[in-house]
């Protein structure tokens, strides 16, 4: 049996770092998530893996499935190795100006602060902090931020390392950056640094050089997310004013020197752009060319937006049988099921982690720095 590790996930979403943890022997034992439909899906898709973790009180209240991170009693937390948070990027009051944690308060990265001084002061330091955020966060506030969430990290007693990664070298099509931040607590995990996997090679091995991502990683397509397009309804394709709009703001913009409008991949796209949490809206970051068919640029379905992620979610199968087997969408991992409306689906998957990224940092905390 392999060590079990626990685990809190903070800022959980609908659990991408729960799916990735899960993948390497750990277990929940806190949650918190303040979205009540990203609540739903959560709850639909850990409870068999993790029925702890829903339990509820007498007065019917969850025990450890946290709505609100502010209200949160972190003494009342169960211990745990591993803090797993993707903490919303938030200005510092005075940044820069005292350094350390009284520059946090009164934002989300000091709810995590906290309970991490609570555990440390009762004598139960986490060993591992892994933290995720946007990539903007390195020159947010003139780096500011950074500087002040690195200096509090170590007034905690903890070392460091952080860096962009990008899914695409993770075997899933989406040209998606995110700043990663792994701590670990000095006094029990002698390390100099942690070396960050950048990406994933054809053989399934681990890149650890970025210059080695030229020599090539798991093979990737756009179809490689799409369900069978014969049973993909009409409703996706958009309709003929809304692709007129897309291509005159497009028209609009270029004539301003702005670079928006829609983007558009086919069938053997290498990767799509970066997929948001407004993609219900219009679709324009990844539409889908079908003018083969002679049709309007379709959106992804919600299944497709949640493969483009890494979720294994089964849907209607797959376009391409080879697919149904490939490294995100193998029978080792969970299936995800989508359980709320289509516009809250993209969302959500809009908001979430690529599973395949926290999966790989995931096993290189273990290996790394929990021996």
């Amino acid at each position: 049996m392999r060590k079990k590790y626990t685990f809190i996930d903070l800022f959980a979403g609908i659990g991408g770092f729960h799916m990735a943890m899960h993948s390497v022997g750990a277990r929940c034992v806190f949650a918190s998530e303040w979205d009540k439909n990203a609540r739903l899906s959560y709850e639909a898709n850990y409870k068999e893996l993790e029925p702890k973790l829903f339990k509820k009180d007498k007065e019917g209240k969850y025990l450890f499935f946290n709505e609100d991170i502010n209200d949160a009693i972190p003494s009342k937390i169960p211990n745990f190795d591993i803090c797993c948070g993707g903490f919303p990027c938030q200005p510092f009051s005075v940044a820069g100006l005292k350094r350390g944690f009284e520059d946090t308060r009164g934002t989300l990265f000091f709810s995590i602060v906290n309970i991490v001084k609570e555990k440390i002061n009762a004598g139960y330091p986490p060993k591992v902090l892994f933290l995720e955020n946007v990539r903007g966060l390195k020159n947010h506030d003139k780096g500011n931020t950074l500087k002040v969430i690195l200096a509090t990290l170590e007034e905690l007693g903890y070392g460091y390392s952080y860096e962009v990664l990008n899914a695409k070298y993770f075997g899933v099509p989406q040209n998606r950056e995110r700043l990663f931040i792994i701590a670990w607590y000095k006094e029990l995990i002698d390390v100099e640094n942690f070396r960050f996997p950048y990406g994933i090679s054809p053989d399934g091995s681990t890149i650890y050089e970025k210059e080695k991502l030229k020599e090539g990683t798991l093979p990737t397509k756009v179809s490689d997310v799409f369900e069978p397009l014969d049973k993909i309804d009409a409703q996706y394709t958009i309709s003929d004013k809304m692709w007129e709009g897309h291509q005159k703001r497009k028209e609009r913009n270029k004539q301003n020197g702005k670079g928006f409008g829609y983007s558009l991949f086919n069938a053997n796209s290498i990767y799509t752009s970066t997929i948001s949490a407004r993609y219900w809206k219009d679709g324009s970051e990844i539409l889908i060319d079908q003018s083969e068919k002679g049709l309007n640029p379709r959106i992804l379905t919600p299944v497709e937006a949640g493969r483009l992620q890494g979720y294994r979610i089964i849907g209607n199968g797959w376009e391409h049988e080879e697919c149904a087997n490939n490294d995100n969408n193998n029978s080792s991992n969970v299936e995800f099921k989508i359980v709320v409306s289509n516009k809250e689906a993209y969302r959500q998957f809009g908001n979430s982690v690529a599973v395949p990224v926290i999966k790989r940092i995931a096993q290189e905390i273990v290996k790394q720095l929990m021996k």
